[in-house]
């Protein structure tokens, strides 16, 4: 693989993931422009990765059956038309149908990091993998940066409306610079989705590492649909765009993505795992003293984000293996597994958050690795030259 094309994979990936995040710190204006509760519009962060869900169970696998090239084509063709609908929206509904779409055929990004680990050699399928995730990392947080800032600057609508015409963009580069690769299997559509439910059954492994991303996705997505509350409250009065610089902060997080490749090269997947939980639970109670200092918020932060993006590269050079034939597959029981965590955790932080307040929110924060380190106590460790 090129350089240029690691690269160009990186950026869409970034770009499209970035769609699902762009309304968080949207919700307390768009509640007042929709007239709903905070707690409704924090729906919307949920209902668009329900829609993310969907999409990696019902389209992602077609990455095995369809030309990827075409596949990407059309798919980012849909969202941009949503992401259209979602700037011209009269009603609370609407935008949520137009952001259900979107979430389900944002799910590029799985497309391409699987498409990825196939161009790549195998020495190096955990560097790659691991490049081409720092840019859909970086993507899901800075894209809370760009939605605060081009929202403060120029309204909500432009956030989305900015987005399709970047969607429609990425659709024709990646058009024109994705090499054809011929699918993996020739089934039937729902003979795909059979035996996509049957590498579930087949690898426990994949359910295994789902579960563990469940938990992690879960914290973060709690942490980062709630502060924005916390931020924009009493203690702080931060304005959106105080915000976006909190959450460029968080970006930092990214930079720990070509390391857990690498670590993920060297066979050090179960050691490093247990690490993150460890850091992830430590990095909720830090939040929780951090209410009033913003210092402590974002240290938090931070160490929540490469917490969450260790576990997941890790998680994907594991699944990758398990069936070269079958990556796309894989990926789609995967991500849909711990993407219902992420749905999971933004509603339920919201819930917590308002009920008992950001001590609550932490609380549940450290639970979730908690959970995810006993279970993780529980693994039999594999002999070290098989995992390489």
């Amino acid at each position: 693989m090129s350089g240029r094309l690691v690269a160009l994979l990186a950026v869409a990936s970034g770009m499209t993931v970035a769609n699902l995040y762009y309304a968080q710190p949207l919700l307390s204006s768009l509640s007042g422009v929709f007239h709903t509760s905070t707690a409704t519009a924090g729906a919307l962060v949920t209902v668009t990765q329900i829609g993310y869900v969907i999409g990696m169970l019902f389209l992602v696998p077609l990455g095995d059956r369809l030309e990827k090239r075409n596949l990407v084509t059309v798919l980012l063709t849909v969202t941009t038309l949503a992401l259209v609908a979602a700037g011209l929206a009269t009603s609370f509904p609407m935008l949520l149908i137009a952001s259900l779409v979107s979430g389900a055929t944002s799910v590029v990004a799985q497309i391409l990091v699987p498409f990825a680990a196939g161009l790549a050699p195998d020495h190096a399928r955990g560097r790659v993998v691991g490049r081409v995730m720092s840019g859909l990392l970086t993507g899901i947080l800075l894209s809370r940066t760009v939605s605060s800032l081009v929202s403060d600057l120029a309204g909500w609508r432009v956030v989305f409306l900015g987005s399709a015409a970047l969607m429609a963009v990425l659709a024709v580069a990646l058009r024109a610079a994705l090499p054809q690769h011929a699918p993996t299997i020739t089934v039937p559509y729902h003979h795909v989705l059979r035996s996509t439910a049957g590498l579930v059954r087949t690898h426990p492994v994949l359910v295994r590492r789902g579960l563990y991303q469940a938990a992690m996705f879960g914290a973060f997505s709690a942490f980062w649909t709630t502060v924005s509350f916390v931020l924009t409250g009493p203690h702080f009065h931060y304005s959106p765009v105080g915000v976006a610089v909190f959450a460029l902060v968080g970006a930092a997080g990214a930079a720990i993505a070509p390391f857990a490749g690498r670590w993920a090269d060297r066979g050090l997947v179960r050691p490093m795992t247990g690490i993150a939980f460890v850091a992830a639970a430590l990095a909720f109670a830090v939040a929780g003293f951090g209410g009033h200092s913003v210092v402590l918020l974002a240290l938090a932060a931070i160490v929540v984000d490469m917490a969450v993006q260790t576990t997941l590269i890790l998680g994907q050079h594991t699944v990758y293996q398990l069936d070269p034939a079958a990556r796309a597959r894989l990926n789609s029981a995967f991500i849909a597994l711990f993407f219902v965590g992420g749905a999971a955790g933004s509603q339920l932080g919201s819930v917590m958050y308002h009920a008992g307040g950001w001590t609550a929110l932490t609380v549940l924060g450290a639970a979730l690795p908690l959970a995810a380190l006993l279970y993780w106590a529980t693994e039999q460790p594999r002999n070290p030259e098989a995992g390489r």
